[in-house]
Formats: structure tokens, sequence, C-alpha cells
């Protein structure tokens, strides 16, 4: 029987890989979550009717969803950069 598993190996998990993939999938979601928002802050601004309060609240939305977008996209970069190190 133990000639049998003679050459077989355990697969290991590759750690970086992993966590690689799971920030990346929250990368993107984020990303979309954002662009969702900046979609839905446009649909107000046009919609507002000249409402001073729905066009200051609708470009404040614009405005930080657009910079979470760039906070992504850094985190996107730095986390791939320091994960590319390790190996």
């Amino acid at each position: 029987m133990a000639a049998a598993l003679t050459g077989t190996s355990i697969p290991t998990i590759d750690a970086d890989k992993v966590v690689g993939s799971a920030l990346n999938i929250f990368y993107f979601l984020a990303g979309i979550t954002a662009v969702i928002f900046i979609i839905i802050a446009g649909y107000q601004y046009t919609t507002s009717n000249g409402d001073s309060a729905t066009v200051a609240k609708a470009k404040n939305t614009i405005l930080y969803s657009v910079i979470g977008i760039i906070v992504i996209i850094l985190a996107f970069a730095i986390t791939n950069f320091v994960i590319g190190r390790v190996k």
C-alpha cells in the first residue's frame, strides 16, 4: 500500500495567490460599487431641478466616489507590488 503512494505529492496552497486573489476580488467589488454610486449621483444631479441641497449632495457623492476609485487603484497597485516582491 505504501508503494502505491510513492511519487504522489500533496498539493500545497500558495498563500500569496490566495491573498492576492481575495484582494483582487475585493478591489473589483469596491470599484463596481463606486461606479454605481457615481451613476446614482449623476441621476440625482440631473433630476435635482435646481435644488441646491440635492445638487450639493450629488456633487459630494461624485467627489467621494472618485476619491474612492483613486484609493482602490492605489491599493491595488501597492498590494500587487508587495505580493510580487514576496516571491
